[in-house]
């Protein structure tokens, strides 16, 4: 075979290197290779964007959706009227998570509750666009999202009306007490209702009351602290015994008596007799008489009985004191026959003249209380009307009225957690309605007892974690001022004690009700001045015009409320409720 020439074999090396040389016409083989990467570049990041659009459009539709379904349900259970949570849940999402939007489809969505807590899944599937040169042509996209009843560290004060007319039913015209006794259907009983299914939905514990939000569960968490205390008032409030006894002095003015001495009474008559008379043995304590009157004889008898002075008496107080703690009775010479009489306390207490200073912490004589002793108290010259009444103080052996006007309410209670909802109930239902209205001593007192600076301040300041507290206090009456004469109030018998300011002489109903009325408007003012937000409510339509406005003007902006009956009152502790308590998302 013949060899190819040197010369041919030069000329074909030549070629290929100018071939493996010559870049002319790659370019559409590289961009054809590089096609593919750029097209999972450019798709991916496209399809990705869409992604992250709908899945954060669906974290926030699920979001809303739980948060309002929370709020919806309130206090009350997730089945509450017709499922009413659960629609408000999904149409809060709708609202927010339109179908189609930005292509997605299969758009789910599902609520449900447990423990007063809401907890939302939804999903949707994500179509892709260029992705589908890989094979992928769709994405599944899922969320969650939940919403809980959080409260912040809350005290709520209970300052109750629990006059008389609250046994009444609300609007009749014709009750006035009631004998004391509640009527079917009373303002009392509504009450008592309103304040048990408040609690439900704050504390979120089921009582015996069946309230419209239905059963609650769950309780509150470990990590707040909610209080409830109770100030119930009528002619006074019944707190002496959940105060220190170093607040009280040891020697309180009474309107009593004191024994100087001993006398023969008038003649008394006692009956008569057919025949003579024959006068019986007269001893030291007894003379008898009979005067012959023919045919009968007519029988008459002296005793020998204590002189009394009747006045304005001091009375050592201090042996109800037991150290830090309290008796309850002592003795005191007032009996009929000089002997002693037991004195019981119920609780109750006297203010000192013109005390209305909610942060008051007694450090003086003058500043101390007293405790309210009816039995201690004489309506001096009484005996038949109450137009006897007078200032006298002369000696005598008469005994005059000793069972004035008086009532104490059931015991208040101090701000504390209540975990277990029987216990509420029972203080609840224990709450007694009777006596005369003195709305500036329940709301002098409600703001004692809930005053981060007064007597409390220890335990009311900040929590027991050092957090901070919001406070409430919710004011309800039904009615008007109504302080009397001749009652035995808070500043004492109000005739002998309670002289209003300019004037020696004893008081109308007129002047007690318009010292009340003052007194309340700067007490309103002291409560609002600690930061207490004041909640008040008009229940019954017992009230005339100048009282409305006179309670209207004590609540915080925005805080008034009116109920004419007990199911209107239920609703306005409900919507009290809700406010009081606060949402927040969890996730």
């Amino acid at each position: 075979m013949k060899k190819p020439s040197k010369r041919k074999t030069a000329e074909k090396r030549g070629f290929l290197a100018m071939l493996a040389r010559d870049v002319r016409g790659n370019t559409l083989a590289l961009m054809a290779a590089a096609m593919i990467p750029l097209i999972g570049m450019i798709g991916g990041g496209i399809d990705l964007s869409r992604m992250y659009l709908v899945k954060t459009r669906l974290q926030h539709a699920c979001d809303a959706g739980a948060l309002a379904g929370r709020k919806a349900m309130g206090g009350g259970t997730w089945s509450y009227a017709n499922n009413y949570a659960d629609t408000t849940a999904k149409q809060f999402f709708d609202d927010n998570m339109p179908g189609n939007a930005y292509g997605a489809t299969n758009v789910t969505r599902s609520f449900s509750e447990n423990a007063g807590k809401v907890t939302g899944t939804a999903s949707a599937t994500v179509p892709m666009t260029l992705m589908r040169v890989f094979g992928l042509t769709t994405e599944d996209l899922s969320v969650n999202c939940d919403a809980q009843m959080s409260l912040p560290n809350t005290d709520v004060m209970f300052v109750l009306d629990v006059t008389g007319s609250m046994n009444c039913v609300a609007g009749d015209p014709t009750c006035s007490n009631n004998g004391n006794v509640p009527a079917p259907g009373s303002k009392i009983d509504g009450l008592k209702t309103a304040v048990k299914c408040f609690y439900e939905i704050v504390a979120k514990e089921d009582t015996d009351a069946v309230c419209p939000t239905g059963t609650p569960s769950g309780g509150l968490s470990s990590d707040i602290q909610v209080r409830f205390g109770f100030m119930p008032y009528a002619t006074n409030v019944n707190v002496g015994k959940l105060l220190p006894t170093k607040y009280f002095a040891d020697s309180w003015d009474y309107q009593s008596r004191k024994q100087v001495g001993t006398n023969w009474t008038d003649w008394i008559y006692t009956g008569w007799n057919y025949g003579s008379c024959n006068t019986p043995k007269n001893d030291s304590d007894h003379k008898y008489k009979g005067v012959d009157g023919g045919w009968y004889c007519q029988n008459y008898r002296q005793d020998k009985m204590p002189q009394w002075q009747y006045k304005q008496q001091s009375v050592d107080v201090s042996l109800l004191k037991n150290g830090s703690s309290w008796n309850n009775s002592f003795q005191w010479p007032i009996n009929d026959d000089g002997s002693n009489r037991t004195i019981t306390w119920d609780g109750c207490i006297e203010n000192g003249q013109d005390d209305l200073n909610i942060d008051l912490v007694p450090s003086t004589s003058q500043e101390m209380w007293g405790m309210a002793l009816p039995q201690l108290i004489y309506a001096r010259q009484v005996t038949s009307s109450w137009n006897q009444l007078d200032d006298k103080t002369d000696v005598t052996t008469t005994n005059y009225y000793n069972n004035v006007p008086y009532s104490c309410p059931t015991q208040a209670k101090k701000l504390q957690e209540w975990p277990d909802a029987t216990a509420f109930d029972s203080y609840v239902d224990s709450l007694k309605a009777e006596g005369n209205t003195y709305h500036d001593v329940g709301l002098l007192w409600g703001g004692r007892f809930e005053s981060p600076k007064g007597i409390f301040a220890s335990e009311n300041a900040v929590t027991k974690t050092g957090g901070t507290i919001q406070r409430n206090m919710i004011f309800m009456t039904d009615g008007d001022t109504n302080a009397q004469y001749n009652d035995y109030a808070a500043q004492g018998m109000n005739w002998f004690d309670n002289r209003p300011a300019g004037k020696n002489s004893p008081p109308s109903n007129t002047d007690l009700n318009n010292e009340v009325n003052s007194n309340f408007a700067q007490i309103c003012t002291n409560v609002k001045n600690d930061n207490i937000t004041l909640w008040v409510i008009s229940f019954g339509g017992g009230t005339n015009t100048a009282t409305e406005n006179r309670l209207k003007a004590c609540a915080s902006s925005g805080k008034y409320y009116t109920a004419a009956n007990s199911a209107a009152l239920l609703q306005t502790f409900k919507q009290i409720a809700d406010q009081i308590s606060q949402l927040r998302l969890t996730k």
